[in-house]
């Protein structure tokens, strides 16, 4: 529920008669709610009012109070979202700020410690004009609830004139598109990593399946999928793939199923969807078959029986299906040679499935005199047809094709103790032998067709045991680990690192002020200085939640969950200085922009100011900044370093000197400022991205570009929205746009606009978005065929790159070495 809140009249012996065609409708128990908070604090005003003159008549000095600044009581009731003009009175009243409360109550008291908010007295007349959205008084405010809680903000004098809450809020000019992927799944998802004949490896993070080129150092992206993927396979032709999904939510609560989505990896459409009402929870294996054309898919979704299902995927039609295991399913493939054969394993037990006459039949792998593994954890497929396991027990065995039981089947031990612990990947090679991969061990092992060892290499420990071993062309094999990296190289000369992620949640991001290079930090207990360019970590050490670079960018902040905060070197990476401020997790960490100050806001509700020296290297405590009721969330400065805004948790907006470390309370002194960032997701300027019912924890971060002609925001429901600044219009229009599959965590714009970074949070992958202005298409005279495309593509600074081809061709650009892809056919460019 959304609206407008009228504006209160004088109090009188009888109720004000208002204008009842201008409110909005509500519902009868929201409208009753409405009118008896109303009537209260008509009654409350009326008192003060009685107060203030006989404050008055006992001295006080005549003419209008400063206005103070905060928050107030809970207002109409939670989870709704109000807008409301205010303005400041020629008499002021204090409310007290009590806890939330299930009934929205107002209070009345004569000290509100310092945060306080203002209800206008203004004449009778002036109620329908506020009611349409009109700001009457020149100094005014918009007052917005979040969980019940009124957040007012203050209006600039320059636009308070001319502002009006019914104006219409315009798309920015610009757009994003998806440029790179920081990431991979390897924590919890099994032989999701394969070479492509294109040369390049398709793989998967958040929602995003990933093809990217090493040679060329170009990524794509299919963006199919709405919620996490799981699961990956590719099409005997290698150029089908299909993917299987979790189920998710929509924002509104609208359930999104899990489902299997098949497309084309050369112009990533989407061909098939299966099993939309079918699967439950998420699909967690898929598979096609080998021998028969690929006509058929396996599937096993994740409900108590682990449903076991095989579609003709072309006609996305379930042909049969059968219950599977009530434990962990971890693998489901076809057979290579034999299309009615198919193969599951995981907690407990391997089982071989008949596929026959429309049914499905399934016969149990009995391990017989060998100790019974807990896991079986990976299969593959020798040339003559045998199958191959690895358990959690460190063995290998094989199944022999044919030599078959009446009702089981029983492997021959290959190599039993092949790694000291689980066999997490298994990869039979084009010349005959065997490639595996160890969990505990990290070792990449290379067997003969007999089963000796020829070969192996450890996988360093920052990476992490093996995952899945894909192979590659000539002696190349590419590893992915349980880290969240993926490796390249060979068993003879080692690995190198090719991707790497974060392996937990991930929260803090930070752009640096000149160069193409960010930071991220997560519970991993990692920091990373990546490089926009290369898109490779520079540097990564201990674990952090915030960060924040001088505006020199020598020296960077970061803070930890612990309450130290530590000061790095970006040059030389070495540790400058440790410090610490309380036990609680450290928020926020900022310099001001002349690099005087260091702010670090905790979540003990304080705000420590520290003085900076030597270029950011040395800092001296000033005080602390005492005064929230909650942790503190965002926090922004003045151009001009003169003071500071934070937001807390229970949607405080408040603002400091400081010199002083004090609390600023004037509302004149604050109104007019101009900010150097726009990170606070609570402020004028950045209103109306709170959408309908919204309840405060909604958004998580927003940021504005350094031309302040873009403002992105980072949400709950896995989007990033991109508008217009200043973005203070209610529910204000934006472009969308998903890949993330959790929370997104935070969002920056690099130094040059040219590209914004959003982080997320379990789904703990780094996305990198070029920004690219509209595309402008006009005929060239005398040939209607061709099109001349302006694409006006912001990158590193440069713009205007006029292209020109046939419609319904593919442009390829050239930028800076890097090169985009666009397609168009009429208007739809970058769309």
């Amino acid at each position: 529920l959304s609206g407008f809140l009228p504006s209160l009249s004088p109090p009188t012996s009888e109720p004000a008669p208002t204008d009842t065609a201008s409110l909005p409708r509500f519902p009868e128990d929201e409208l009753a709610v409405l009118k008896a908070a109303l009537a209260d604090a008509l009654r409350r005003l009326r008192a003060c009012e009685e107060q203030g003159a006989a404050l008055r008549a006992r001295g006080t000095p005549k003419g209008r109070a400063p206005p103070r600044l905060g928050t107030t009581a809970s207002g109409p009731g939670p989870h709704t979202h109000y807008f409301c003009p205010l303005t400041p009175s020629s008499s002021v009243s204090a409310l007290e700020r009590p806890s939330h409360q299930d009934a929205p109550q107002w209070r009345g008291t004569p000290a509100a410690r310092g945060r306080l908010c203002h209800l206008p007295i203004l004449p009778q007349e002036g109620v329908s004009a506020l009611t349409s959205g009109g700001v009457l008084a020149e100094e005014g405010s918009v007052k917005m609830f979040l969980r019940g809680r009124p957040v007012p903000m203050l209006i600039p004098d320059e636009l308070a004139p001319t502002y009006s809450l019914d104006t219409r809020s315009e798309l920015p000019s610009s757009r994003l598109k998806l440029d790179w992927v920081y990431g991979y799944r390897g924590r919890d998802c099994r032989a999701n990593l394969y070479l492509l004949p294109t040369g390049e490896i398709v793989y998967f993070v958040a929602s995003v399946a990933v093809l990217y080129s090493v040679e060329e150092q170009r990524q794509r992206h299919y963006l199919g999928h709405n919620d996490d993927i799981k699961c990956l396979a590719v099409h005997p032709d290698m150029v089908t793939i299909a993917t299987g999904q979790v189920a998710g939510t929509t924002k509104e609560g609208k359930p999104l199923p899990p489902h299997v989505r098949v497309w084309d990896s050369v112009s990533l459409s989407t061909l098939h969807v299966l099993g939309l009402g079918v699967f439950d929870r998420a699909v967690c294996c898929v598979g096609f078959s080998k021998s028969n054309g690929g006509n058929l898919l396996c599937a096993v979704d994740e409900s108590n029986d682990h449903m076991l299902s095989v579609w003709d995927w072309a006609k996305e039609a379930k042909v049969v299906d059968g219950k599977c295991s009530n434990e962990a399913v971890l693998v489901a493939t076809f057979h290579p040679t034999d299309p009615t054969l198919l193969i599951t394993c995981g907690k407990s037990h391997i089982y071989f499935w008949s596929l026959e006459g429309g049914s499905l039949s399934k016969r149990q792998g009995l391990f017989e005199k060998h100790e019974k593994p807990k896991y079986v954890l990976c299969v593959t497929f020798l040339e003559g047809g045998d199958v191959v396991t690895g358990d959690s027990g460190g063995n290998l065995y094989v199944w022999g094709k044919g030599q078959c039981h009446p009702t089981c089947l029983v492997p021959h031990p290959a190599v039993l103790g092949a790694h000291d612990g689980g066999v997490f990947g298994l990869c039979a090679l084009r010349d005959g032998t065997l490639v595996s991969g160890g969990g505990r061990d990290r070792r990449v092992v290379l067997w003969g067709s007999d089963y000796s060892k020829l070969q192996e290499v450890e996988v360093p420990e920052d990476f992490g045991p093996v995952r899945t071993v894909a192979e590659g062309r000539e002696d190349m094999l590419y590893v992915g680990t349980t880290r969240n990296s993926i490796l390249q190289g060979s068993v003879h000369t080692g690995f190198s690192l090719l991707v790497q992620g974060h392996v937990e949640e991930l929260w803090g991001l930070a752009t640096h002020p000149s160069r193409a290079q960010f930071v991220t930090c997560g519970q991993d207990k990692l920091v990373h200085l990546w490089s926009a360019e290369s898109h490779q970590p520079l540097w990564s050490r201990d674990p952090a939640r915030s960060a924040g670079f001088h505006p020199s960018g020598s020296v960077l902040a970061v803070g930890t969950v612990t309450g130290r905060w530590l000061l790095l070197d970006t040059e030389t990476h070495d540790l400058v200085a440790i410090h610490t401020d309380g036990n609680e997790q450290i928020s926020v960490v900022s310099f001001s922009p002349d690099g005087a100050y260091l702010t670090v806001g905790s979540h003990d509700n304080l705000v420590y100011v520290y003085t900076v020296d030597q270029g950011g290297r040395k800092v001296s405590r000033l005080g602390k900044c005492s005064g929230h009721s909650s942790f503190i969330t965002h926090l922004d400065w003045a151009q001009d370093s003169s003071c500071f805004v934070t937001n807390s948790g229970d949607y405080e907006i408040l603002y400091w000197d400081p010199a002083t470390c004090k609390q600023i309370t004037s509302a004149d002194a604050v109104r007019n400022v101009e900010w150097a960032t726009a990170t606070c997701v609570l402020g004028f300027g950045v209103f109306g991205i709170w959408s309908e019912g919204a309840d405060g924890t909604d958004i998580n971060a927003v940021a504005r570009s350094h031309d302040g002609k873009l403002l992105a925001s980072a949400d709950d429901f896995g989007k990033v929205h991109l508008f217009s600044y200043p973005c203070c219009q209610p529910r204000a229009l934006s472009h969308k746009y998903g890949g993330h599959s959790s929370h997104v965590t935070n969002v920056a714009f690099l130094w040059d606009d040219s590209v914004a970074l959003t982080t997320g949070g379990k789904d703990t992958s780094v996305l990198q978005l070029i920004s690219a202005k509209m595309c402008r298409v006009s005929r060239l005279a005398g040939d209607p065929g061709r099109a001349d495309v302006s694409v006006q593509v912001q990158r590193q600074g440069k713009a205007n790159v006029p292209v020109g081809r046939k419609a319904g061709r593919r442009i390829s650009l050239s930028l800076r070495g890097r090169s985009a892809f666009l397609f168009y056919a009429g208007l739809q460019l970058l769309g």
